[in-house]
């Protein structure tokens, strides 16, 4: 979570510009990482919101910039979230970190009334896909009895006047070829985007049957810095570091839609204050990106090339059970309240790497612990091809999104 300028205005406390309260000055270099996901929105504060409890606020996208509110970040600290994220926060007297569970709804249930919470912001969730193969009981535990436990929590409390539910665009299934929207039937395809849509059905029939005020946001893929190298960008920057190979599931070429941290924090933001109640909203990137472009698009970061490194650079791994081409949604409606995409994947992508060569020393740990099971994962059950062709314009498999050096791959095999 990055929260900026939550001291009021006119506290003296370490960190704060007098001459500009809504302004956070970092102490120490690793907290520039956070504030690089602050997005650019600023709106009246809610008349019916002072306290907001966010869930899984030890990530690395969920945000709020106002000295207005009081922030509850309530977190499980598992391996993909980290205290150094919030680090930046720690002598604001309006911000408040509390670990825990959200099966745990007695100690839940205790924070909303101790801290008359009025507003939730739910982003906890077990997220990676892959790792939903391997364990899909998990992702229903966390991801579905969670949300539950939580909703329970809030009914009881009675206090909550806006329910902010952070829901994926995967429970949607495939979408390829035309944008959809949010009126599309759900149709997951995997043990995670399963235990999303049930999530949000428990969501939609909470708000129902117990009058939770709720609202939900179906996200493309969001990516920036301190984010947990089991996602694809962070993950190949921890290989490339350690100048090891990329591993490419299948043939690379499954499409993903990736939006900037900064970007995302203004689309939360845009509905925490604007969303209406009762509504879903899919938050959209325009940027449609292969896995192997990401592959490709890294490899130039570190100053190596595309054409000639790929022999010892990449790997082909074997694809997921099932794995969805695309997400194309559309954004219209959360476009009509004014939010817009700022960040082009390029940008984003290059911001993300410089930040990650800083010496986040939360990346660092994330990215011993990261290695040390791709260790484990090769022991279990190898690589399946270790060599990669490189070819002309006609047979690419490969189109690049934006402008970059002229690159054509396609695998062999």
């Amino acid at each position: 979570m990055v929260c900026q300028g939550l001291t009021p205005p006119g506290s003296s406390v370490p960190g704060m510009d007098l001459q500009h309260p809504h302004e956070l000055t970092p102490e120490n270099s690793s907290d520039h990482d956070s504030l690089r996901l602050i997005g650019t929105t600023r709106f009246p504060p809610l008349d019916d919101v002072k306290t907001i409890f966010i869930t899984g606020g030890a990530g690395f996208m969920s945000v709020i910039r106002y000295p207005e509110y009081k922030i509850i970040c309530y977190d499980k600290l598992d391996e993909v979230s980290s205290l150094a994220n919030i680090r930046c926060l720690d002598t604001f007297p309006n911000f408040h970190f509390h670990q825990g569970d959200l099966n745990d709804e007695r100690v839940v249930s205790r924070l909303l009334s101790e801290y008359n919470v009025d507003c939730v912001m739910h982003f906890a969730a077990c997220s990676h896909v892959q790792n939903s193969f391997d364990s899909p009981c998990t992702f229903t535990l966390n991801n579905v009895v969670g949300t539950q436990r939580l909703l329970d929590a809030v009914r009881h409390y009675g206090g909550v006047r806006r329910f902010v539910h952070v829901s994926t665009d995967e429970v949607y299934g495939e979408a390829m070829e035309e944008s959809i929207d949010e009126t599309k039937q759900f149709m997951p395809t995997n043990p995670y985007s399963a235990s999303k849509a049930a999530a949000e059905m428990y969501v939609w029939a909470y708000a129902k049957s117990f009058n939770i005020p709720a609202l939900v946001v179906r996200s493309n893929n969001v990516y920036g810095p301190c984010q947990y190298p089991e996602k694809i960008i962070p993950r190949f920057y921890t290989l490339l570091s350690s100048n090891q190979p990329l591993a490419i599931q299948g043939s690379g070429l499954n499409i993903r839609r990736y939006l900037y941290a900064a970007d995302a924090a203004d689309g939360f933001d845009t509905l925490l204050h604007k969303g209406a109640l009762g509504e879903s909203y899919n938050l959209n990137s325009t940027s449609a990106v292969s896995n192997l472009e990401v592959a490709v698009r890294m490899l130039e970061l570190f100053n190596l090339s595309p054409q000639h490194d790929f022999h010892n650079r990449l790997v082909w791994t074997e694809d997921r059970p099932f794995d969805d081409h695309d997400y194309y949604v559309s954004g219209e409606k959360l476009e009509a309240l004014g939010w817009r995409q700022r960040v082009p994947f390029t940008q984003g992508l290059r911001d993300t790497v410089e930040c990650a060569g800083v010496g986040d020393t939360s990346a660092a740990i994330h990215g011993e612990e990261f290695l040390k099971e791709v260790e484990r994962e090769k022991r279990g059950y190898g690589y399946v091809c270790e060599k990669v062709g490189r070819g002309d314009a006609s047979d690419s498999g490969v189109e690049m999104s934006g402008s970059s050096s002229p690159v054509v791959v396609s695998p062999e095999g």
